[in-house]
């Protein structure tokens, strides 16, 4: 590995660092996903010991569990007891698990939000009467993000614990984001559904594109071929990997809403895609011959847009939620934060290499 490489890998580890993690908030997941990569990489512990202490220190208080408990990163407890064989981390991952299956289910997906916190938009952009009234009371939710959070979960843990069920709440759940939130058009995926309206919100949020397609791979690198509803998603993921290939910029790069170029530049995207493409490849989901040079060029992006402080730069900040699309043409940008980091180290490990194996993981 070029000691630049190093140096930087290094550099964007120690800023993620630097985040106010909350104990979990959108983006933990693949935060600490990238903390783990990091030590992988570099055979460096620090990153993966601080992710251990704070999901021990979690662990210590979890219940009663509170609805943002949703947003934990039960893939990242597991892929840590496989590192560690820490017990008690897996011990809180059964416990985080039985919450989270206990949750209210519509359309066979646990409910995100019971009252989803609609913001007001960025930008100052108008909400018709019917959008402004749901300001004050959108009802359940559901959204793209957590297709990243419980199905990889549920299937990662089934297969570690050898409990099936756990393994089908994994693949039910995944097919029923795809049924209530992919555009049978497209292949795009919407942000949110709402069952207020019965209807979901705003096509193309790019870097929840990253969510969805890295959400669906895991879940299929950790259940068997032949089992039920696997070949659905495997398609489902090809859809919208191929969309997200034709709207790659030159650049490498792709506008914050995938098909919108007056959105603006949104590089978490490219270190998105570096890393789902890659993963498809091996997985053998995405053909290679098509892919490849797809995920050259957003590494490509994705390396050329970390600055001296190992921060990749032009990520935007949380997106929250609007049902107008313009809100996400004005999301401010500039910040060090896990959905960018994360996926960065994650993309790094995948295209330089790993100088450490799990203990007791050959």
């Amino acid at each position: 590995m070029k000691e630049l490489h190093v140096e930087r890998i290094r550099l964007a580890a120690d800023a993620l660092l630097t985040h106010s993690f909350e104990g979990w908030f959108y983006g933990d997941s693949i935060g600490f996903e990238g903390l783990l990569a990091a030590s992988d990489i570099l055979d460096d512990p620090r990153w993966r010991s601080f992710a251990h202490g704070f999901i021990r220190g979690w662990a210590t208080r979890a219940t009663p569990y509170r609805e943002s408990d949703n947003t934990a990163p039960g893939h990242v407890m597991c892929l840590l007891y496989e590192r560690t064989r820490d017990d008690k981390v897996l011990n809180a991952a059964a416990g985080l698990a039985g919450f989270l299956a206990s949750r209210r289910r519509i359309a066979g997906v646990s409910v995100t939000f019971a009252q989803t916190p609609l913001c007001v938009p960025y930008g100052s952009v108008p909400l018709p009467p019917n959008e402004a009234a749901l300001l004050q009371d959108a009802g359940a939710g559901i959204f793209i993000d957590c297709l990243h959070f419980d199905p990889p979960f549920f299937a990662h843990l089934g297969r570690l614990l050898g409990k099936d069920r756990y393994v089908r709440a994994g693949i039910d759940q995944a097919l029923g984001y795809g049924r209530l939130l992919q555009d049978d058009t497209s292949g795009l995926f919407f942000h949110f559904w709402l069952e207020k309206t019965t209807r979901p919100y705003v096509l193309g949020w790019s870097r929840g594109q990253g969510w969805a397609l890295l959400g669906m791979l895991d879940v299929i690198e950790y259940t068997d071929s032949g089992e039920p509803g696997r070949d659905e998603l495997i398609e489902r993921s090809r859809r919208l990997a191929e969309t997200m290939r034709v709207l790659q910029r030159d650049d490498g790069h792709w506008w914050a809403v995938a098909h919108e170029p007056a959105s603006r530049d949104e590089t978490s995207t490219a270190a998105f895609m570096a890393l789902a493409f890659g993963r498809g490849i091996e997985l053998g989901v995405l053909d290679a011959i098509s892919f490849t040079p797809a995920l050259s060029k957003a590494w490509a992006a994705a390396w050329a847009a970390v600055d001296d402080r190992g921060a990749l730069t032009g990520v935007s900040a949380a997106v929250m939620c609007s049902t107008a699309p313009g809100h996400y043409h004005h999301v401010p940008t500039g910040f060090i934060v896990p959905w960018g980091q994360g996926p960065l180290l994650l993309a790094a490990r995948a295209r330089l290499g790993s100088r450490s194996a799990p203990v007791g993981v050959s």
